[in-house]
């Protein structure tokens, strides 16, 4: 038997992925159940985990699978003498096909892009497998890093950086960044006076800045995917 607030969080989880195919951020589980901390939702997301309701999945940030939804048996037990017991023919509580939160989809591969001294840009394009777990809504496409200037971000030297597509920014974003239409740089977006001012994430490199008119945004960092050789 679940709690009030365990049961809210598993059909919350399981709405949010029948909706997107992504689990819901701590962030959004918090608001969506009232809680004051997201300590709460690690301690619920635990219990859910003891009864097997729900499980992590590994190497996947953001990704909870629904193992299975409590509402069968609770639904049974308090409906009243005769009335039809759910079947799974009519889609209730069962999901026919895996979460989309285990999908692996491609995405265009747009050659190398640097994090450090800028590059050209763009320099082919392929395709690349990422799981869907790390991609949110929109449009993505990948760039290969180069360049240790993002290493303070988490952002190595040949990891694939995930970008969605948008040519807007706000400040503190990171964000592929084409510079006079040629070169492009993955560095923190921010404004600073009439420049525009690109920030490294190491302390050995210093800022660039630019006149607005000799930047556009492409794409908006949305996760990294890393390989181990």
């Amino acid at each position: 038997m679940l709690t009030r607030k365990q049961h809210e969080l598993v059909c919350f989880i399981n709405d949010r992925l029948e909706e997107t195919g992504i689990s819901p951020s701590f962030e959004e589980m918090k608001d969506a159940l009232d809680l004051k901390s997201k300590s709460g939702v690690h301690r619920l997301i635990s219990a859910l985990e003891e009864r097997h309701f729900i499980r992590r999945l590994p190497n996947r940030a953001r990704a909870l699978e629904v193992l299975r939804m409590p509402e069968r048996t609770e639904r049974k037990a308090s409906a009243p003498a005769g009335t039809p017991t759910p079947t799974a023919s009519k889609g209730a509580n069962v999901r026919a096909a895996p979460s989309p939160a285990n999908d692996v989809i491609e995405i265009p591969l747009h050659g190398r892009i640097a994090a450090g001294v800028p590059i050209e840009a763009f320099e082919g394009s392929s395709m690349l497998a990422v799981p869907a777990a790390l991609l949110g809504s929109g449009e993505h496409y990948a760039l290969e890093v180069s360049g240790d200037s993002m290493v303070e971000a988490g952002i190595l030297d040949g990891d694939y950086a995930l970008i969605r597509r948008t040519d807007v920014a706000r400040d503190g974003e990171i964000v592929v960044a084409l510079i006079e239409d040629a070169e492009a740089t993955l560095k923190y977006f921010r404004r600073e006076g009439a420049m525009i001012r690109l920030d490294p994430a190491n302390r050995s490199y210093e800022p660039q800045r630019y006149a607005p008119a000799h930047v556009r945004v492409q794409g908006k960092l949305s996760g990294i995917l890393r390989r181990y050789d």
